[in-house]
């Protein structure tokens, strides 16, 4: 185990599972969990995790769920993306925020303040969830500047829990 702590760990009844399901499946326009797979919620130092199984699929970040990067190579979901040139690819590997400028593409449906996964564009593989700053028009404009601030990105503290 990394140095993520994980406290109060608690499996969530059926109905709580279907509804955090719904609702994740509303904002990726994927399927995800079940509710007949072991969900369970637990606290950590900077955010609430969700665990399906054992693995840490989900976090929910300032009240917003959303999935972690192994829940995205999971469930492959084809909403709330934003694509960035291979340029920025190692900055953002390393839990730099994305900058306008590096942004090729988007999902139409990005509004200010949505959890948002950062994809690369030659294999569209994840490399960070964060929250985007601008709606869709605004990224898509490529204006100078923060555009999207970086939760969570493979290699940080969440991701090496899951090794």
């Amino acid at each position: 185990m990394a140095d993520i702590m994980i406290r109060k760990r608690k499996r969530m009844r059926s109905k709580e599972t279907k509804a955090l399901s719904k609702s994740l499946e509303d904002v990726f326009g994927a399927p995800v969990f079940s509710e007949n797979e072991a969900v369970d919620m637990a606290e950590s130092s900077d955010y609430d995790v969700v665990f399906v199984g054992s693995d840490i699929l989900g976090i929910v970040y300032e009240g917003k769920p959303f999935l972690t990067i192994r829940g995205i190579l999971k469930y492959r979901p084809e909403k709330r993306f934003v694509t960035v040139d291979m340029g920025a690819v190692p900055y953002v590997a390393n839990g730099a925020d994305v900058m306008g400028p590096g942004i090729v593409d988007c999902d139409p449906d990005i509004a200010e303040g949505d959890m948002v996964w950062v994809r690369d564009v030659r294999n569209g593989a994840p490399l960070a969830i964060g929250v985007s700053l601008r709606s869709a028009d605004e990224l898509k404009t490529k204006a100078a500047g923060k555009a999207i601030k970086t939760v969570h990105y493979a290699g940080d503290k969440l991701w090496k829990t899951g090794e």
